[in-house]
């Protein structure tokens, strides 16, 4: 290796912080956030692209509403899994003051950056914002884009945490909250900051839930078993089919709308976990763990990304094509996020976007420690 090509390497392990990859982690775990995360990014690139009043192929559509049948509730499954591992070494103060940082820190900061810019630039953006937006961010996060999820998230954990250890243990009891929260939360959608949370805190106790046997060494092997995923898969495409010839389940107002769109979710959380096992198995695309690793950061930044990209295409390049604007949207505002976020520690720039507290500075190869994830 040249020292040329030895600078370029170096660079590319420093902006995707490759050193991650070898650190001992739960790789199924960063493939399954890998996945759901570039879904996250579709949706938004191309609910961009429809709004700019371009003609959105149907069959792109339909991927869209596939796609979000399963992808939230992934996450918050996710989150569930290691909340109590997590518990095991903090007080409930010291996890959600951690959980305070990581998530409604950057959610303040980046909704407050997301907003401005539209405004700014609403001639050349096709949102339409205005002052009044900016109180969306205590009420109504629905409204803006893509944060809802982090105080939602945010807002599950922390009632989650605190019944569970001031009120019950038993997960039965969890679970039925649960989805006694499921049901009422389509009675206040108007305060979506209140509705989130009660509409996924069934999948985050869920999570937690199934956590008690989920790390055993045969349930390993269930979803490591090629079986498995084949078994999985036609059992998703029928219950896709159903969801997209049914649209009235996508409608959450109706108690049976929802009660089929939680068995929708469901099947498709599992075949994704099936489908992330196998990608540990087969140690393929690790460019997928490198996105799950950074999907806190990605889905931050990558409205703003994809919105500029589409921006430049349209406008610079007369560039109108709507499937390779989404695909180097999709692309773009999956890495240009991770790009950003590394130079910016490695540097020690910016470091207030994400954190209030200053990392110390670290080597490149320990740098893993200030990473902030949407699961830990």
């Amino acid at each position: 290796m040249n020292n040329k090509t030895g600078k370029i390497y170096n660079w590319i392990s420093k902006a995707f912080n490759l050193p991650a990859l070898k650190k001992s982690r739960l790789h199924w775990v960063d493939y399954l956030k890998g996945i759901a995360i570039i879904l996250v990014v579709y949706r938004h690139s191309l609910l961009g692209i429809e709004r700019s009043g371009a003609y959105v192929p149907h069959y792109l559509v339909n991927a869209n509403m596939i796609f979000y049948s399963f992808r939230m509730p992934l996450f918050f499954i996710l989150s569930g899994i290691f909340v109590s591992r997590t518990l095991a070494k903090k007080t409930v103060q010291q996890f959600i003051a951690s959980k305070f940082e990581t998530l409604i820190y950057p959610y303040f900061i980046w909704v407050f950056i997301q907003v401005s810019l539209q405004i700014i630039l609403s001639g050349y953006t096709n949102s339409e914002r205005s002052l009044i937006d900016y109180t969306y961010i205590f009420y109504q996060p629905r409204n803006l884009d893509q944060f809802w999820y982090l105080p939602a998230l945010f807002n599950a954990t922390a009632v989650y945490v605190l019944i569970k250890r001031f009120v019950t243990q038993k997960w039965w009891i969890l679970l039925a909250i649960g989805m006694g929260f499921y049901f009422l939360s389509s009675h206040l959608q108007q305060i979506s900051m209140i509705s989130d949370w009660m509409e996924f805190f069934i999948f985050f106790a869920l999570g937690d839930t199934i956590s008690t046997f989920f790390f055993q060494e045969r349930v390993q092997q269930f979803f490591k078993n090629y079986s498995t995923l084949l078994l999985a898969l036609p059992v998703f495409v029928f219950v896709q089919i159903y969801y997209l010839n049914h649209p009235v389940i996508q409608d959450l107002t109706y108690p049976l709308s929802q009660l089929q769109f939680l068995v929708i979710a469901l099947t498709g959380c599992f075949t994704m976990l099936a489908f992330s096992f196998r990608l540990q198995c087969w140690n393929v695309f690790s460019w997928l763990r490198v996105l799950g690793y950074h999907s806190l950061f990605i889905y931050v930044m990558h409205v703003m990304v994809a919105a500029l990209i589409r921006t430049i295409l349209a406008h610079v390049f007369g560039l109108h094509d709507v499937p390779v604007t989404l695909v180097l949207c999709i692309i773009g505002g999956s890495v240009m996020p991770v790009i950003i976020y590394n130079l910016f520690i490695l540097n020690n720039i910016g470091w207030f976007l994400f954190t209030f507290k200053k990392p110390k500075k670290q080597k490149a190869n320990n740098r893993t420690a200030t990473q902030a994830t949407v699961t830990a």
